[in-house]
């Protein structure tokens, strides 16, 4: 199951999961639309992150595709945010069309290092 150990030895703790979004025709003018919409600016890391966001980073790929990377405390905590919040500031900010890949990882390991 996403979002959860299965080793012996971890008794029942939640894993953190991995999404990754790619978007195409999207630019940095609609992310950063959506962030304002959102209450988060990107170039301090200060305003209203959700619950359960653990780290969140966001860039254009080779192919000029704009990507978001995010973990989360579990896949339930996106989905909230999603339908709570995010699902509006995207079409505010000019996103209207679903990502062109959605993937999730269930991580074995999550570190920040010198954090």
């Amino acid at each position: 199951m996403l979002g959860r150990t299965d080793s012996p030895d971890a008794g029942d703790k939640t894993m953190a999961a991995e999404l990754i979004l790619e978007f195409e025709g999207v630019t940095t003018k609609e992310y950063e639309a959506v962030n304002a919409e959102l209450g988060i600016d990107m170039g301090t890391g200060k305003g209203d992150w959700p619950d359960g966001l653990q780290t969140h980073a966001a860039g254009l790929d080779e192919n000029g595709h704009f990507v978001v990377i995010e973990v989360w405390d579990t896949p339930e905590h996106q989905a909230r945010f999603m339908e709570d919040r995010l699902g509006q500031a995207l079409a505010k900010g000019g996103i209207t069309e679903p990502p062109s890949r959605v993937t999730w990882i269930e991580l074995v390991a999550h570190h920040r290092p010198g954090g």
